[in-house]
């Protein structure tokens, strides 16, 4: 009878400290989802049209990565026009990629003197 009067008053001890245990960002980016449902696009003359180095915005871009400029810099097109773009090394793809492989950046344009992608996820098409 002790110890289930101990592991109960455990539990309610616990209880509250787990809970708020969540940081409360609900709003995080789940970036091991898998979806493979429609995704609004758009493309790089649509991004371009804004240079202005204040200019900021998410962007999900379909093309492929062209060429390796330098440490996390690569090129990007999606077939029109290019764009550099940011690859952290906490991106990766569970297959190489090449020049030739289509895939899907979501990320967030930033403006300026270089406009590039910062890469939040990479998705092979």
């Amino acid at each position: 009878m002790k110890k289930t009067i101990i592991a109960i008053t455990a539990a309610l001890i616990l209880s509250p400290t787990i809970a708020l245990a969540d940081n409360g960002d609900h709003n995080q980016k789940h970036a091991k989802l898998n979806y493979t449902g429609p995704v609004t696009t758009t493309t790089i003359a649509e991004l371009l049209k804004d240079t202005s180095m204040f200019a900021e915005q998410d962007a999900t871009i379909d093309g492929r990565i062209i060429r390796h400029i330098r440490k996390d810099k690569y090129l990007f097109s999606d077939g029109t026009n290019e764009i550099q773009i940011e690859l952290d090394d906490d991106i990766s793809l569970p297959t190489a990629i090449n020049e030739t492989t289509n895939v899907r950046i979501f990320g967030e344009y930033e403006g300026g003197n270089t406009p590039e992608i910062e890469v939040d996820r990479l998705q092979a098409l």
